[in-house]
C-alpha cells in the first residue's frame, strides 16, 4: 500500500507530486498548501523512504503501484502529475505504462541516460560513507550542495537518517540506470519538461532525449537554477505554472 499525504477537498481535481530521491513529501509541502484551495493534492511517499512500509525495489515497481493507487482511489486518471528527479523518472515510467494516467505532466530534472560507471561506484562509495549520514555537520554540507533551504533542513536530516543503506543504494542505482522507455512516445498527456540552466550535462542532455521521444512536449530551461530548485525553492512559481496549465480544468 502506498503511503501518502493529502491536502484539500477530495471532490476537487487531483494533483499528484512525486518527491525526489532522498527527499520526501515535504519536497512539495509549500506547493500543496498553495494549491489546496483549488485542487486535491496527493503527495505519495516513495518506497524506501522515511514513512514508507516498503523497501525500494525498482522504478518500474513504484510506477505500477502508483497507477494501481490511482485506479483504486481516483478512477484511473488524475488531472496532473509532477515529479522531481527520481520522482520524475517514476512519472515517465508511469506514462510509458499508461499514457493517459493524467492530463498534464510536470517532469523536473529527470535523468534518462543510463550511466553504468556511476552505478558501479555507488555501492562502494556508500558502504564507506554511510556512517556520515547521521552526522548533522555532514548533513548540512549535503543539504547545501543540494540547494535545500535552511527551513527544510530538519525534515531533510530526520528523513535521510531513516533511510537504510540498502534502500539508498537501491534507489541511487536505479536513478543512474534509468532509460526512457520506447512506449513513452504514445503518451497522450500534455508534457512539460523543466530543468535548471545550472544542472549537470547529463540532465540537460536528457531534456533533449525526452523532447525527441515525446512529440509535442514543452521544454523550459530555468535561468540560474540548479538541480531540483524549481519545486524545492520556488514554490510560488511552480504553483503558478500548474494553475496556468490547468486553468481550463480547475
Amino acid at each position: 500500500m502506498i503511503e501518502f499525504k493529502e491536502f484539500g477537498d477530495k471532490d476537487k481535481p487531483v494533483v499528484m507530486l512525486l518527491h525526489g530521491g532522498g527527499l520526501n513529501w515535504w519536497n512539495y509541502r509549500e506547493e500543496a498548501e498553495l494549491l489546496k484551495s483549488k485542487f486535491h493534492v496527493v503527495l505519495p511517499i516513495l518506497d524506501g523512504h522515511a514513512g514508507s512500509n516498503h523497501p525500494f525495489t525498482s522504478i518500474q515497481d513504484n510506477a505500477s503501484k502508483l497507477i494501481d493507487f490511482i485506479d483504486s482511489n481516483f478512477g484511473g486518471k488524475v488531472l496532473l502529475i509532477g515529479g522531481l528527479s527520481l520522482g520524475a523518472q517514476i512519472l515517465l515510467e508511469m506514462l510509458a505504462l499508461r499514457g493517459n494516467v493524467c492530463s498534464y505532466v510536470f517532469v523536473e530534472s529527470a535523468a534518462v541516460i543510463p550511466s553504468k560507471v556511476t552505478r558501479k561506484l555507488i555501492g562502494p562509495a556508500l558502504k564507506c560513507s554511510y556512517f556520515l549520514i547521521k552526522s548533522r555537520s555532514f548533513a548540512k554540507l549535503q543539504a547545501k550542495a543540494l540547494h535545500i533551504r535552511t527551513d527544510m533542513f530538519e525534515d531533510y536530516y530526520r528523513d535521510t537518517c531513516a533511510i537504510s543503506k540498502k534502500d539508498m543504494i537501491s534507489f541511487l542505482k536505479a536513478n543512474t540506470l534509468f532509460n526512457l522507455p520506447k512506449e513513452i512516445s504514445s503518451c497522450s498527456a500534455k508534457v512539460y519538461v523543466f530543468a535548471g540552466s545550472r544542472e549537470n550535462r547529463e540532465i540537460l542532455k536528457s531534456v533533449k532525449v525526452i523532447q525527441e521521444r515525446i512529440p509535442g512536449c514543452s521544454v523550459r530551461i530555468l535561468p540560474g537554477l540548479f538541480h531540483g530548485e524549481f519545486s524545492l525553492n520556488h514554490a510560488k512559481e511552480y504553483v503558478n505554472a500548474i494553475q496556468s496549465t490547468c486553468i481550463c480544468e480547475s
